[in-house]
């Protein structure tokens, strides 16, 4: 009897199709936990008028766990369900939408390898010319350059945490088995997103609305209060779900970073 040689090779199914590495059925169970949430409010907006759901405070965390464009589909299909399901918290449906996708792609682009390294960068440039045109646009409506440095503390400090080293080590911290620096990463992490993100929708929802400036003076001091409540969301939860996940030992979309 001829005995088998060669190195051996082990071989992993997914189970199911994948979209970027990540299983369908990953990006379905998540996409139904965006759609949970969107009907929990947590704060309510002056820009579009509405309030905004608790769905925000994971979308960073769906593209750690699920890779950029998996994190992204799970984030755009829930909000998409929460639109029809929770209208109460949709705000403008789609630009909620489109905020939801960037801030889970935005996060699946802060990678600590190689690979997709430079996706970063792009993001980065969209990022800096639509912050370019909000400002810009700000100050054609009259309002004064230092509320707007005040008024968008959110958008550039989410954006220069992304730009620097800062989005390594934050995801650094996230892939630690350090609990406590998984939490901080997830808080952090969130932040720089939560800003970057609504750079993307600010500049859409601004150029439809065109407050004043006193309006700009009145966010000044909720801008940053609903932004560390999205971290918060996001680090509470996403570091039992880390936690959850590591445990039950299930497999790790490919470009998970946890």
């Amino acid at each position: 009897m001829i005995q088998p040689s060669g190195e051996q090779r082990e071989i992993k199914s997914l189970g199911s199709a994948s979209i970027d590495g990540t299983p369908l059925d990953y990006i379905v169970v998540m996409s139904a936990v965006v759609t949970v949430l969107a009907f929990i409010p947590f704060s309510i907006t002056i820009g579009s008028g509405g309030i905004f759901p608790l769905s925000q405070g994971i979308f960073p965390l769906l593209g750690w766990i699920l890779g950029p464009v998996g994190g992204a589909l799970a984030s755009g299909i829930g909000t998409l369900m929460g639109v029809f399901l929770a209208p109460h918290t949709a705000g403008i449906p789609p630009v909620s939408i489109f905020g939801a996708m960037v801030a889970s792609f935005a996060a699946g682009c802060m990678v600590i390898g190689k690979k997709r390294r430079y996706w970063w960068f792009g993001m980065t440039i969209v990022f800096v010319i639509a912050y370019f045109l909000y400002i810009s646009r700000a100050m054609n409506n009259g309002v004064s350059l230092s509320v707007i440095i005040k008024g968008s503390f959110i958008d550039w400090s989410g954006l220069l945490l992304f730009i620097l080293p800062t989005r390594i080590l934050f995801a650094k911290w996230i892939n630690s088995q350090n609990l406590r620096l998984v939490w901080l990463g997830l808080f952090f992490g969130s932040w720089t997103i939560a800003g970057v993100y609504h750079i993307a929708q600010i500049v859409i929802t601004y150029a439809m609305f065109n407050w004043p400036e006193e309006i700009w003076i009145f966010l000044i001091p909720i801008m940053p209060l609903e932004n560390l409540v999205r971290s918060l969301v996001g680090a509470f939860i996403g570091v039992r779900v880390i936690s959850g996940l590591r445990a039950i030992g299930i497999m790790k979309p490919e470009a998970a970073i946890y």
